[in-house]
């Protein structure tokens, strides 16, 4: 699996893996990656985020090949500008969002598409998640929002109030998306069996990529399916119980104390 460092791809997730608490990558994994890098293997990010809020990140990692985005929802190359992957949710992703917000009034949210964030309703956890990202977003009511090119729907409320979205989602038995759950605070509704485990199987597809080794590191539940189906799943020593469960490899570092470097390590001495 690790006889060629020229074909082994690391896929990392950002918030509470490459990013510390204080949202910043530090300077051990920086070193790191370059070292990776300039050895011949290939660094990339699968994260939540937008094509236009990741940007500042993909020019201080350097990144120059494919990047899974939205949770899974879509593979973009900046290089070349281009969409090599989109799944996009279904029509009725709107009526699901309104009855739910109809249920849950006090939570805020947000619907992200190829061409920016909408946000449909502010409250404190909505914009502690448009400030931390720099998101510059456009604000609109939701029945007005066009249903067509949603990537997806993240909802933004208190922790004690996850649990009764979580509820109301499996009363409501919706079959035509999924639910996951991306931090304390967020809840985001993809087209169903989309994740970032789904994305790096169609990245397997890409032309160039269909022989290499994938590894994957995250710590939080909608990393679970990306950690199950790489070829090594990591997770640093702060992920969730659920993720530790599944992971190959449980780092002894924390994202504040360099577990992607100390993964990339790792796979270093694999290759020898």
């Amino acid at each position: 699996m690790f006889e060629d460092i020229s074909k082994v791809i690391l896929f990392s997730d950002m918030d509470g893996t490459l990013l510390t608490t204080k949202k910043e990558i530090t300077a051990k994994d920086l070193d790191a990656i370059k070292r990776f890098v300039s050895l011949g293997g290939k660094f990339t990010i699968a994260t939540g985020r937008t094509v236009q809020t990741f940007e500042q990140y993909r020019d201080m990692l350097g990144i120059d090949i494919p990047i899974i985005l939205y949770n899974g929802a879509l593979i973009y190359d900046y290089s070349t500008k281009e969409t090599l992957y989109m799944n996009s949710l279904p029509e009725n992703a709107k009526d699901i969002a309104l009855e739910i917000l109809e249920n849950m009034p006090e939570a805020g949210g947000e619907v992200l598409k190829a061409d920016g964030t909408y946000v449909f309703r502010n409250n404190d956890y909505e914009q502690l998640h448009t400030d931390l990202c720099q998101i510059v977003p456009n604000y609109s009511e939701l029945k007005d929002i066009d249903s067509a090119g949603w990537l997806k729907v993240l909802f933004a409320m208190a922790p004690e109030q996850i649990p009764h979205m979580e509820l109301l989602v499996h009363q409501n038995g919706y079959d035509s998306v999924d639910f996951v759950k991306s931090s304390d605070i967020f809840y985001e509704m993809l087209t169903q069996g989309v994740s970032k485990g789904s994305a790096l199987s169609e990245y397997r597809k890409i032309k160039g990529y269909e022989d290499y080794t994938f590894v994957a590191i995250g710590d939080f539940d909608n990393d679970l399916e990306m950690v199950e189906e790489a070829d090594l799943g990591a997770c640093p020593a702060n992920a969730e119980e659920s993720v530790k469960q599944k992971a190959d490899l449980i780092l002894k570092n924390t994202c504040d104390e360099g577990a992607v470097a100390e993964l990339i390590d790792y796979i270093i001495e694999k290759c020898n």
